[in-house]
C-alpha cells in the first residue's frame, strides 16, 4: 500500500514537472497522450465490467477532449478550426455513446481519431514545436 501511495506521488510530480516546462506544442501533445491512455483504460474496464472505473476514465478523457475544444482559435483557424471543432464535439458525442452501449469498437474509434490528429500535430516543423506561450502571445498580437 505504501509502495503504491510513493508511486502515485512520483506520477503525479514527474507529470507537474513535465507541465511546467513544456512547450505549448508539447502541452498539447500530452493532453493528446493522456486522452489515449484514458480512453485504453476505459476500455479495460469496459472489458471487466468495471463500470465505475470505465465512468471515470471516460469522463476524464471527455474533459480533455473539451479542453482541447476551448483552446481552438476559431477566428485564426478557419475552416481548419471548424473541423477540428466538429471533429472534437463527434468524438464526446462517441464516447457517450460507448459509455450508454459499454461498446468497445466505439473507444476504438475515438482513439484512432485521436492518433491520427496526434500524428499530424506530431509532424509539425520543428520552429513552430519551441515557440513558447510569449512568442504565440507576438503572433497573436501581430
Amino acid at each position: 500500500m505504501v509502495r503504491q501511495r510513493f508511486l502515485q506521488q512520483y506520477a503525479q510530480t514527474n507529470v507537474q514537472t513535465g507541465v511546467e516546462s513544456a512547450t505549448p506544442h508539447r502541452l498539447i501533445q500530452m493532453l493528446y497522450e493522456g486522452a489515449l491512455d484514458r480512453l485504453a483504460q476505459a476500455k479495460g474496464a469496459m472489458m471487466r465490467k468495471d463500470f465505475e472505473t470505465k465512468a471515470t476514465l471516460l469522463n476524464k478523457s471527455m474533459q480533455i477532449i473539451a479542453g482541447l475544444r476551448s483552446c481552438i482559435d476559431m477566428e485564426r483557424g478557419k475552416e481548419v478550426a471548424e473541423n477540428l471543432d466538429g471533429l472534437y464535439d463527434y468524438m464526446i458525442r462517441r464516447i457517450v455513446s460507448a459509455s450508454a452501449r459499454n461498446d468497445v469498437s466505439i473507444i476504438d474509434e475515438v482513439s484512432e481519431l485521436i492518433r491520427s490528429i496526434k500524428s499530424g500535430w506530431d509532424e509539425m516543423p520543428e520552429n513552430f514545436r519551441r515557440m513558447t506561450q510569449a512568442d504565440v502571445d507576438k503572433l497573436k498580437a501581430a
